[in-house]
């Protein structure tokens, strides 16, 4: 009998699982390409953060830096309503991996152009700093694209929470290795290995890709290797409610994000204003340092040990009020009463959630939509929408300053308001889910 019962007991996690399972479920036979996906998120954030160090000296070392970093997201908003139609066009002549090599191919070239440029004494920090912003943003889209195409609707929600973790991780270390390298290795150089990390960013896909292939079987496997429908992104997202309420919700989440970075930069100045003028500096330095690494340390903690469990106790759909509820509630408290150390906590768990839990909740809103509208539609929202978002920002920053002269409080009083719609969004957005039955539990 004792035998008998031991046949029947399911087998004991393999070793992969039980690493990994703090962060999530994953079966032995997905492990390998979860972890490759992961480490491929990793490069890619690595890559960007590195360049997003380079730009600060390229854009602010010229007259005027500081007031063309905050117009650029105007110029970029328009950039995409051009960038957004050629991406689809460029997306309904290849199949997947040939698409994601073209993309990211341009974007390698870029850089090595711009590297040329800059050695040869042209100045290149606007247009580098536009450019980066838009490679930024269509590139990781066109990863999480990449990533929600070779799951199902049950694999994804198990298996985004890892791929996130690899995505944290690589923005940690972009910006660590950026920090102690630009002085030696100069912008230029690092520009070369930027570039480089994409390429091998580009082959770690191309494996992942191949090995998917093979796991998922030929029918799933043939419908990937095809070129999508001709239809473009922003007429999916104008036919479809679900695609609307999605774009709808990203530029809510940008125009309450940004101007909540507003809001704390504005009460760190009034309160370094205060302070005596050899003491101002040090206290804004001090400040934005602890509260970055909060921002970090706290992301990081929220996406190994709580994203899969809140995905996996509320659902996808769910988990989406969660951001908007922590903002609407701190942003509530700020109201009442201005604080440093209040909009200091409200901040870090706001865009704590946003990186963690909120980014990978809204990836996985796409795997249950069309290939078109994963790789069509995410761009365009993930690009123009966010931009629009911030533009909402910069009229209620310019209205509220320069009109109305609203104070922290005021302002602080606006993103409540605004994450009330934001709210309305995720509700729309679930009133109109595209659930899918969940697939025969495979082997252990």
């Amino acid at each position: 009998m004792a035998s008998i019962a031991a046949a029947a007991d399911p087998p004991a996690p393999a070793l992969i699982e039980r690493l990994l399972a703090p962060i999530s479920k994953v079966r032995a036979s997905e492990a390998a390409g979860a972890l490759l996906l992961a480490g491929n998120a990793s490069v890619l954030l690595c890559a960007y953060y590195i360049l997003k160090t380079v730009r600060e000296p390229l854009i602010l070392g010229q007259d005027f830096g500081a007031e063309i970093k905050s117009f650029s997201n105007a110029l970029q908003a328009l950039l995409f309503l051009i960038i957004v139609p050629v991406y689809g066009k460029v997306a309904s002549r290849f199949p997947r991996m040939g698409l994601m090599a073209v993309v990211t191919g341009f974007f390698i070239s870029n850089l090595a152009l711009f590297a040329g440029l800059g050695r040869m004494g042209v100045n290149i920090g606007l247009a580098f700093y536009v450019w980066l912003g838009i490679f930024s943003m269509l590139a990781v889209s066109q990863f999480w694209a990449f990533a929600a195409d070779l799951y199902t609707e049950e694999e994804g929600k198990r298996l985004f929470p890892v791929v996130g973790v690899g995505a944290s991780l690589g923005a940690w270390l972009g910006s660590l290795a950026a920090e102690n390298s630009i002085r030696v290795a100069g912008p230029f150089s690092l520009m070369g290995l930027g570039a480089a990390l994409l390429a091998v960013y580009l082959g770690i896909a191309w494996l992942v890709s191949r090995r998917e292939a093979r796991r998922v079987g030929a029918s799933r496997a043939k419908a990937a290797g095809q070129p999508l429908e001709r239809k473009g992104g922003f007429q999916l997202i104008m036919r479809d409610k679900y695609l609307r309420w999605i774009a709808i919700l990203v530029l809510l989440l940008n125009a309450v994000n940004t101007t909540g970075e507003y809001i704390l930069s504005r009460f760190v100045s009034e309160t370094a204003a205060a302070l005596a003028p050899a003491a101002r500096s040090a206290f804004i330095g001090e400040f934005y340092g602890s509260y970055f690494a909060w921002v970090s340390l706290t992301g990081v903690v929220f996406q190994v040990f709580l994203v899969s469990r809140i995905i996996k106790w509320i659902g996808v759909y769910y988990s989406l009020f969660v951001m908007p509820g922590i903002s609407l509630l701190g942003y509530g408290l700020l109201a009442g009463y201005p604080a440093v150390g209040i909009v200091r906590i409200a901040k870090v768990l706001e865009n704590s959630t946003d990186y963690s839990l909120n980014n990978t909740a809204r990836q996985a809103l796409f795997l249950t939509t069309s290939r078109e509208a994963k790789f069509k539609s995410k761009a365009a929202i993930d690009t123009f929408f966010t931009r629009a978002g911030d533009l909402i920002s910069f009229c209620v920053v310019l209205v509220g300053r320069g009109v109305v002269n609203l104070s922290v409080g005021g302002f602080a009083m606006v993103n409540m308001l605004l994450a009330l719609l934001w709210l309305t969004a995720v509700a729309g957005i679930l009133r109109e889910r595209k659930d899918e039955p969940a697939p025969p539990a495979g082997p252990p």
